[in-house]
């Protein structure tokens, strides 16, 4: 774990972080050749890990044909009180999963490791827009764990209150000064 210092250092942010736990992880990434006039290879993550291992960015783990499987980097999964019921969902699917988001770089890599997140809906979020690469991996079991104590610590059942509309339809005056005199 590390403090949100340390996070905002890792991702090179000069912004505190409002998470209140943090796991530190590394990445596995798959590139192959693609078959397009556009790019040279397709990236796809394969795996996050558990804990950072001792070897730089883009380090080459295995070489099987043309597919060669790279450690990308570390990253921090944040975890803010205010997402525990999208942890929970997530937790709940009979695969929990992880979001890993790269994004393109013209550098020999290809891509820099932006961020992994556990949350469902920023995952989702973070697909809408943008050139990003944004996969979901199977989430691993100490990370599981990790998160499912987060969620029993600072979980808070919010219940669902529905809204009564207003159906008399009538408006409001304006109360702006001089509104009466616009009308005539």
């Amino acid at each position: 774990m590390s403090s949100p210092d340390n996070q905002s250092a890792l991702a090179g942010e000069s912004s505190r972080s409002t998470a209140l736990d943090s796991i530190q992880v590394g990445v596995v990434v798959e590139r192959r050749p693609a078959d397009s006039p556009w790019q040279d290879f397709l990236y796809r993550p394969l795996a996050v890990l558990t804990g950072v291992p001792v070897a730089t960015p883009w380090t080459v783990i295995r070489v099987d044909g043309d597919v060669t499987t790279l450690y990308a980097g570390q990253a921090v999964i944040e975890l803010h009180r205010t997402e525990t019921a999208n942890y929970r969902d997530n937790l709940g699917f009979d695969t929990a999963l992880l979001w890993v988001v790269l994004r393109p770089r013209t550098a020999e890599a290809g891509f820099d490791l932006l961020m992994v997140t556990a949350d469902p809906a920023e995952g989702e979020a973070l697909t809408g827009a943008g050139n990003d690469l944004v996969e979901t991996v199977p989430m691993p079991p100490p990370i599981r764990e990790i998160i499912k104590r987060f969620i029993a610590e600072h979980h808070i059942e919010h219940p669902f209150i529905k809204r009564r509309r207003d159906r008399s339809g009538s408006r409001q005056q304006s109360a702006r000064p001089g509104a009466a005199e616009d009308d005539g």
